[in-house]
């Protein structure tokens, strides 16, 4: 069902929610960016609809919000082990197509890849999404070549003018509390967006045999192995856990689930001092190929969803659109030498 609303019946929508969820958004921190005098888009709870952005895209991703930086898996003592408590209220987290695709490769990673990881799926159970239509493409933004700019699986979808905004929404139980506060009944379809300026070609002879290539020897010098790539990334999963014993008693503490990434020194360090990635170009590597060839071989679509936020974010300006388009000389110069 679709409604046209105001801005301040969407809040009066919105506040009738209040009670059972979080609503999380991207806002803009004015000052919290990575240079100075520089603001930062990323996601936080909101109160009102005014403090949503919607004309610039976010400079991190909805994931954030779903699956948290640091989690708290349990407790332990000596003797005993006790899970740490669940958050009560379920979440609405407002989010574009890319990324609502993006949600499709965690739920892949997190519900089907070898069983459900419990602390994911207990978050992810109390989720429903707001579709943000998209009235124009971002800088960097690859996502049609990605067939990742339409998504149909939201609760509730938005389209944004000027003054007014329109609705539409497949959550029976929230169409009389819209019918309430609308202007309108109307048909809405989300706006998406159908083409972008920058654009990929994955070659359809893709193998793995591209890891031979010289191609990833580039980044040796220009990768310096921040990671913020993949912070920024809606599909990369990886984590890290933590044990952090407590100072009044050593035997006495909690284990974390943090956050990590496959770019930085020390993810592939093994027993005996050994790493399976030194080179920051063999990380470029398996980063890139696990995009936009492995996944997929598994699952049938491409992990990465074509947001531009890694181009975005890289302190060295290396495109990874630029890595994808790359491929195709390089599975020729590899096909060259196994001739």
């Amino acid at each position: 069902m679709g409604f046209q609303i105001s801005k301040e019946g969407l809040n009066h929508f919105f506040n009738s929610l209040k009670n059972d969820y979080d609503i999380y958004a991207p806002i803009v921190f004015e000052g919290g960016g990575i240079f100075s005098d520089t603001d930062c888009i990323r996601y936080a709870k909101i109160n009102s609809i005014e403090e949503i952005e919607f004309e610039k895209k976010s400079n991190y991703s909805f994931k954030e919000s779903i699956l948290p930086v640091t989690q708290r898996l349990f407790y332990f003592t000596e003797e005993s082990v006790k899970e740490a408590d669940d958050k009560k209220k379920g979440s609405i987290v407002f989010l574009r197509a890319c990324e609502l695709n993006a949600v499709r490769r965690l739920d892949e990673m997190y519900l089907i890849n070898g069983g459900e990881d419990y602390y994911y799926k207990r978050l992810r159970d109390r989720v429903k999404f707001v579709l943000i239509g998209c009235n124009h493409s971002f800088e960097n933004c690859f996502c049609v070549d990605m067939e990742s700019n339409k998504s149909d699986e939201y609760s509730l979808a938005i389209n944004y003018g000027d003054n007014d905004f329109y609705i539409d929404c497949k959550e029976e139980n929230w169409n009389a509390l819209l019918k309430s506060n609308s202007v309108t009944e109307l048909e809405v379809t989300p706006n998406f967006v159908t083409e972008n300026d920058v654009r990929v070609n994955i070659p359809k002879d893709l193998t793995s045999e591209v890891a031979k290539s010289t191609m990833w020897d580039e980044y040796d010098s220009r990768c310096i192995a921040c990671g913020r790539c993949n912070f920024v990334c809606p599909t990369c999963t990886c984590f890290t856990m933590q044990d952090i014993f407590y100072t009044d008693n050593g035997k006495v503490g909690e284990r974390r689930r943090i956050w990590a990434s496959c770019m930085v020194d020390g993810y592939t360090d093994v027993a005996g001092g050994e790493s399976y990635r030194k080179k920051h170009g063999q990380r470029m590597r398996f980063k890139v190929l696990h995009k936009v060839l492995d996944f997929k071989q598994r699952n049938g679509y491409h992990m990465c969803v074509g947001c531009g936020r890694c181009d975005d974010v890289c302190p060295e300006y290396i495109s990874f659109s630029n890595s994808i388009n790359k491929l195709e000389a390089a599975m020729e110069e590899v096909t060259k030498k196994n001739d």
